[in-house]
């Protein structure tokens, strides 16, 4: 089936990445399809990292190729793939604290004044930040009081809303999110993925790594399993259980016994 039959958005082939000695992606494959939330899973060491900074311009492969829309790509920096219409969002937030959530929302993508003001003086529109920062925020129901308020006055949740939302609004193609639900507690981090799924439904596709597995099964429409620096299988979260997800995650069921209707 070709890809625009299943519209790929995003695709890897033979990905390749090593560290000195260490093989982190060893001919790792991808596939993210339109309007889809595709979970990637795998042991410590499976290579799910590495593949997501390749997929992000924080790393280059050594080999393999990395396609977007069906043309290749070649990110040197997370810059080159924020042109691109990537973001990223880091289990370590990258938010800065003390400054607004409007601040926050426009942080690196500054809005100036219009004519002297702004291209003399450099000042910012913080009017025009504020409006559509409050607009982006109603777009996707976060319910926060004040886009003026200092974010560190924000519960850990409400922080990683920010982030989320930062990213959805900036993002042309792909969001991926990595442990977004990770320090949160029950309540917040069904507000996170509820956040997400709103993000999905906009259109735009979503790589979520995590760990947690009841999360997976609740959000994900597809599996992606990495195990031994490749795709081990990507799976449908509606076919197979749980348990048998963990044992293809560990190797203690291989690829080949996965019943075909378990299969994505």
């Amino acid at each position: 089936m070709s890809d625009t039959q299943h519209n790929i958005i995003m695709k890897a082939q033979g990905l390749v990445k090593r560290y000195g000695q260490v093989t982190a992606l060893d001919g790792a494959d991808f596939e993210l399809r339109a309007g889809e939330i595709l979970a990637v899973i795998g042991d410590n060491g499976a290579g799910k990292s590495s593949l997501i900074k390749c997929l992000s311009g924080a790393t280059v492969p050594d080999e393999g190729l990395i396609s977007l829309d069906g043309q290749p790509i070649y990110f040197k920096s997370p810059i080159d793939a924020r042109r691109a219409g990537i973001e990223t969002v880091y289990q370590d937030l990258a938010v800065a604290p003390a400054m607004s959530i409007a601040e926050n929302l426009f942080l690196g993508r500054e809005i100036r004044r219009q004519g002297f003001a702004g291209n003399v003086l450099r000042m910012l529109d913080k009017k025009r930040m504020l409006e559509e920062s409050i607009e982006r925020m109603n777009d996707l129901k976060v319910g926060i009081r004040s886009m003026t308020q200092a974010v560190e006055t924000l519960s850990g949740g409400q922080r990683q809303c920010v982030a989320v939302s930062r990213a959805a609004a900036f993002a042309q193609h792909v969001v991926i999110m990595d442990e977004p639900t990770a320090a949160l507690g029950v309540k917040e981090g069904n507000m996170v993925l509820e956040l997400i799924r709103r993000v999905r439904d906009k259109g735009l596709p979503v790589v979520l790594i995590s760990h947690n597995m009841p999360h997976v099964f609740e959000i994900a429409d597809r599996i992606h399993v990495a195990r031994l620096g490749k795709r081990a299988a990507v799976l449908n979260p509606k076919k197979i259980s749980m348990s048998d997800t963990v044992a293809v995650m560990t190797g203690a069921m291989k690829p080949e016994d996965i019943p075909a209707e378990c299969l994505a």
